[in-house]
């Protein structure tokens, strides 16, 4: 599940790949774009913002990328066999002679004016991964309505911009509460050490695919509850509880430990 780690060392791979390169081979397969022709152009270069990618283009011109829950960018040498999915599920292909990155199942795909990107990501908060990171200014943002259930604080790019549902659970986990129980109700220095600890995370993952917020190397422990439902906690042994969420677009399936967390849950 692509996350702001996931995102900035897509953004770097595809940046020391493709920028100050021309570009041999352009196909952008969504409708609006499908007359669009990149070729000949040089790619600036790639930048991450958040969850979002923005490929720069000369010109003047942006494509930016939101992979969502299931896309993704696949870089691969000129010789090689492409590898991301079937035919019908790419979306972009920009070439040059060395590389070509290809866009699978990309939800949104949109050309811009890079004098109007902000359009696009304006919106976002800090960034935890970014040069604006403001710690006061994140904790702000989350903590701006005390009435607001952790989890959904945590996820609102509006207020720290990177934090996907893998986070959030580990998060929450971490603070030992639930991600249901109000910001209002943390305990005083809890939502500090949880900006803190946000960042900690995704800069000691972002380097790497293989995400983990256990410290160590075991290759059979990674995550302390996303994705473990039914199986027992690594600190206290109760079984590892999830809930499937609502119908709503910003309902998520959530992990928690009953022993370890404390807080409001499900039934």
């Amino acid at each position: 599940m692509p996350e702001g780690d996931t995102i900035w060392l897509t953004a770097h791979r595809m940046h020391d790949a493709l920028a100050g390169r021309l570009l041999t081979r352009s196909d952008l397969r969504v409708p609006k774009l499908a007359t669009v022709d990149l070729t000949g152009r040089a790619v600036v270069g790639v930048v991450p913002r958040g969850k979002h990618l923005l490929t720069r283009i000369e010109g003047g011109l942006t494509l930016h990328s939101h992979l969502r829950m299931d896309g993704a960018w696949q870089l691969y040498a000129s010789d090689e066999r492409w590898r991301g999915g079937p035919g019908h599920q790419i979306r972009a292909i920009l070439g040059t002679a060395a590389h070509t990155a290809v866009g699978y199942r990309l939800p949104v795909l949109d050309l811009l004016r890079t004098v109007d990107e902000p359009a696009v990501v304006g919106h976002l908060g800090p960034d935890l991964l970014g040069p604006d990171w403001d710690f006061e200014e994140a904790v702000r943002r989350v903590m701006a309505d005390p009435d607001r259930p952790l989890g959904e604080a945590l996820l609102d790019q509006r207020n720290l911009a990177g934090i996907g549902n893998v986070y959030k659970c580990e998060l929450a986990f971490l603070a030992r509460v639930t991600p249901w129980l109000p910001v209002g109700e943390l305990s005083a220095g809890v939502p500090e050490r949880l900006v803190t600890t946000a960042r900690r995370l995704l800069e000691e993952n972002k380097g790497r695919f293989d995400r983990r917020t256990i410290p160590g190397n075991r290759p059979d422990r990674k995550l302390y509850v996303y994705g473990r439902a039914q199986q027992p906690c690594y600190r206290c042994g109760v079984p590892i509880r999830w809930d499937g969420g609502g119908t709503g677009p910003a309902d998520r399936v959530s992990y928690w430990c009953p022993g370890c967390q404390s807080g409001p849950a499900p039934a």
